[in-house]
């Protein structure tokens, strides 16, 4: 079976990212998997391509929503989780087409007739214009899988549901909402107390959601929530709230507080015994700066990246024993082993162990960040002890990675260890360019130039990164200049590596002013236009 024109490509790439989605999934975790898919769907895809959905839930019994499309999503048809429908679906489907140049109507179809299915109006994600931010245009079908939880924090068991003058009978902790209209209304009979609702679990439907939920609400979901996927978006949506309000605090010079319900949260997280350690260390991983400037209407780096150290010294500070009681009991001596339960062990330590850096903020009278790290001498023989006795490339490097950010003799010991041992491997060398790129230590644009002499390093070949948002503009200047000499070489990687001017507009005046500045020379000497473009906006 083939693609009867280009406009039909979703159809074979939708089925190649499901295969491997299912692959993924099936050798490891298929929450982690799910919510590394979301992610990368969020940065790439949901910028240009939304649908908005706004729910209201009030009383013990109602759940109201009202659906406004802002923009198509195209994929393939893949009933949530029942593998059996979609079995049916693909069998016709094949029977149907073998030999054929088909379209994604035509596996649409298949996936109908072989289930009888009632898909009403789901095609219309296929018709509607992309243009986020219109709240005007017709409604498409939305598969809502919903949960309620009772005051201790268990799933409740739905017994029925009416909508639309009819009863449905069920008897599950969670059930789909299936809404075709702009408004819909469903009621849970027999729920005796008042509960929390567990949204499109597993991340039902690819939309954007506006609903009701309190942040008590949240902390709840994120406590208690069966559904992982739910458990991770509860925590991953307060620590957005949170830094937000961070930021802004910080900005107005007031006390940085953390809501101690959000470490409570985490903890809860760490103690699960019966949670995956991948998933674990998915849920006390903070959102990137990044993710929240792309929040702001200015963005501010040193109010964001001094805002992210505190929740992150804090989260240290608060969850102390807990961290380092998973650093030593997920340790192992033992030879590597390349299977879910190892990878798993190895990312809940690595996690805790980035998670035990100190750093205390401070500001001066200008209101700038001055952020310096202070460690824990008994932090850094941690660290120290996880490199030397590491028995992998995966743990050695997230020991160096922690070991990194502190500037001193043992930094400079370890990085110079780590390349005399792994110098003739020239993607293990780019790590380690990386470490020190990324490293927030002071002053390390001047570092990162020297690396440029470094005779392990090759501008041909330019997986290096650094952080240029520096406030005095010296990364700007740094990245130009390193522009123009790449685009001679190759610029399809200097264009890329220059993406992040791009959105130069969002800074605040000062870097903006200082963007243009220490770029119009490099502007004026650009041969490339892809390169040219990225700069100038």
């Amino acid at each position: 079976v083939t693609c009867r024109d280009w406009f039909q490509l979703s159809l074979k790439e939708g089925l190649t990212v499901f295969r491997d989605q299912e692959f993924s999934s099936d050798m490891g975790s298929r929450t982690v998997k799910r919510i590394a898919d979301v992610s990368k769907l969020r940065i790439y895809q949901f910028p240009q391509v939304t649908t908005w959905v706004y729910l209201v839930f009030s009383k013990p019994i109602l759940c109201c929503l009202i659906i406004q499309d802002a923009g198509p999503m195209a994929h393939p048809v893949r009933p949530h989780s029942y593998i059996k429908v979609y079995e049916k679906g693909i069998d016709l489907y094949f029977q149907r087409h073998d030999e054929q140049a088909v379209t994604c109507e035509d596996f649409f179809a298949a996936m109908r007739d072989a289930n009888n299915a009632d898909f009403a109006n789901f095609l219309q994600c296929q018709e509607i214009p992309a243009t986020p931010g219109q709240p005007t245009k017709e409604p498409t079908f939305i598969p809502v899988v919903v949960g309620l939880l009772d005051s201790s924090g268990k799933d409740i068991t739905l017994s029925s549901i009416h909508h639309d003058g009819t009863l449905q009978t069920i008897s599950s902790s969670s059930t789909i909402l299936r809404v075709t209209k702009k408004e819909e209304e469903f009621v849970f009979s027999d729920i005796s107390e008042k509960p929390v609702p567990s949204l499109f679990r597993g991340f039902s439907a690819p939309v954007r959601v506006e609903t009701d939920l309190s942040d008590d609400d949240l902390f709840f979901l994120l406590a208690h929530d069966s559904d992982e996927f739910n458990r991770w978006e509860a925590g991953q949506v307060l620590a957005r709230k949170l830094m937000l309000n961070l930021v802004s605090d910080f900005q107005q010079n007031k006390p940085l507080v953390l809501n101690p319900k959000f470490i409570q949260g985490l903890g809860s997280v760490l103690s699960d015994s019966s949670l995956d350690k991948e998933f674990i260390a998915k849920a006390i991983t903070l959102p990137g700066e990044g993710e929240i400037m792309d929040m702001m209407a200015v963005a501010d780096p040193d109010a964001v990246h001094a805002v992210r150290k505190f929740v992150r010294k804090q989260l240290a500070s608060e969850l102390k024993t807990e961290l380092l009681k998973i650093v030593e009991n997920n340790r192992s001596t033992e030879a590597y082993v390349f299977d879910h339960p190892n990878m798993a062990r190895r990312a809940l330590k690595n996690t805790a162990l980035g998670l035990h850096l100190r750093v205390i903020l401070k500001l001066n009278e200008s209101l700038f960040a001055q952020v310096t790290n202070f460690f824990d001498p008994a932090y850094v023989e941690l660290a120290l002890g996880e490199y030397k006795s590491a028995t992998n490339l995966t743990d050695q490097i997230a020991a160096l990675a922690a070991l990194a950010q502190k500037p001193g003799k043992t930094r400079d010991e370890v990085l110079a260890d780590f390349y005399n041992k792994w110098q003739g491997d020239y993607l293990v060398v780019n790590k380690w360019f990386l470490l020190q790129a990324s490293s927030d230590i002071p002053g390390n644009v001047e570092n990162v130039k020297k690396l440029l002499d470094h005779p392990a390093f090759d501008l041909r070949n330019p997986n290096k990164a650094m952080n240029f948002h520096a406030k005095d503009g010296s990364g700007y200047k740094f990245l130009g200049d390193i522009v123009v000499q790449l685009d001679k070489i190759n610029p399809q990687v200097a264009s890329r590596m220059v993406s992040a001017f791009s959105r130069w507009k969002r800074y605040d005046e000062t870097r903006q002013a200082l963007a243009k500045t220490r770029t119009t020379k490099s502007l004026a000497i650009l041969l490339v236009l892809q390169s040219y473009e990225m700069m100038s906006g």
